[in-house]
């Protein structure tokens, strides 16, 4: 129809000047960084970062020979305000528990944004001339004790293992690693469809991610889990063909950028900025469904560089699905 051709042409002209680079590799490696950057002073958090957690994220050591238990944990997002509703949804957020025989004493560790999903998610349309600001860091919590109510309650708070105190203290040591240089949440996984064959272009890098990387490296530090247990996590995924990487920043918005482009990634973000009156902001999701739906649009920000997306249905879905523990082989979907 003229309207296509009319919207593909006006596609063609907006990557007209951006150099289309294809990873090599896919999924897209997520990119880890030397250290931890000083956050932007316009990033504020509605609720406090880890306000009860360890100084600089450190980790508590352990007695060689002390065994501890280690325990998966889950409860829905945002509990202490919706109580169990997002459960519903399988909309679930986790964390790891730790207990030592020896002292008696508890622990939680997790992996959250430093500044609220939704801050993480969409950045901030600040200027009618400059790129998004993204306040989009995320990092561990660990603090003394174990919330038995709020893990059981509405979610699960299951016993996966035991090891020693010094798999747990080879274990911090890591965690401090990942910690410093895995410094930004990523909210979507990015697939070219549902198939079980599906190509992966991006993964998240979310509380359930940390949850999967840790219990792995304990796998490989010798830990030995209960394979009767199955784990399930949360996945919110987009649905695009192959994307085609933009740029950064500097190349898209900078002097020498594509203007016309750096104008339709603003334009994009502005249909998610959360500080709006409602009329604003029902009308502005009504925009984005037409750029994401009808013109299958989606301008994705990862490893702090922006990629296309030729999005396709079913566009977007949340799933519940099965990680296996380290030694278990049965993968479920819900």
């Amino acid at each position: 129809s003229i309207a296509k051709m009319s919207w593909f042409v006006r596609l063609l002209f907006l990557l007209s000047g951006v150099v289309a680079v294809s990873a090599s590799v896919w999924p897209v490696p997520y990119r880890r960084f030397d250290s931890r950057p000083k956050t932007d002073e316009f990033c504020q958090a509605l609720y406090p970062f880890c306000p009860t957690g360890h100084p600089d994220g450190s980790m508590p050591k352990m007695s060689e020979n002390d065994v501890v238990e280690v325990y998966s944990m889950k409860a829905p997002v945002w509990e202490f305000k919706f109580g169990d509703l997002l459960a519903h949804f399988h909309i679930i957020h986790d964390a790891i528990g730790f207990r030592s025989k020896q002292t008696g004493l508890n622990y939680t560790m997790e992996w959250y944004e430093l500044f609220q999903l939704f801050n993480c998610t969409f950045g901030h349309v600040l200027t009618d001339m400059g790129p998004p600001l993204w306040c989009n860091q995320g990092a561990a919590c660990l603090y003394d004790g174990i919330d038995d109510l709020h893990w059981s309650q509405n979610g699960s708070l299951t016993k996966v293992a035991e090891i020693s105190g010094k798999i747990f203290n080879e274990m911090s040591d890591w965690v401090h690693s990942d910690n410093t240089t895995g410094i930004y949440y990523e909210t979507w996984m990015v697939r070219n469809s549902t198939g079980p064959e599906s190509k992966l272009w991006f993964e998240a890098f979310d509380c359930a991610s940390f949850v999967i990387r840790t219990f792995n490296k304990l796998g490989e530090l010798g830990a030995k889990f209960n394979t009767s247990v199955q784990t399930n996590y949360t996945k919110i995924t987009l649905f695009s063909d192959q994307p085609v990487h933009l740029g950064n920043a500097s190349t898209i918005f900078g002097p020498k950028g594509n203007e016309t482009l750096a104008t339709e990634i603003r334009t994009f973000y502005e249909h998610f900025q959360s500080h709006q009156p409602f009329p604003s902001l029902l009308k502005s999701l009504l925009e984005a469904f037409d750029t994401i739906v009808l013109e299958k649009k989606w301008y994705f920000f990862y490893n702090f560089e922006y990629w296309f997306l030729p999005m396709k249905e079913p566009y977007l879905k949340l799933t519940f699905e099965e990680v296996p523990l380290p030694g278990r082989k049965t993968v479920t979907v819900v």
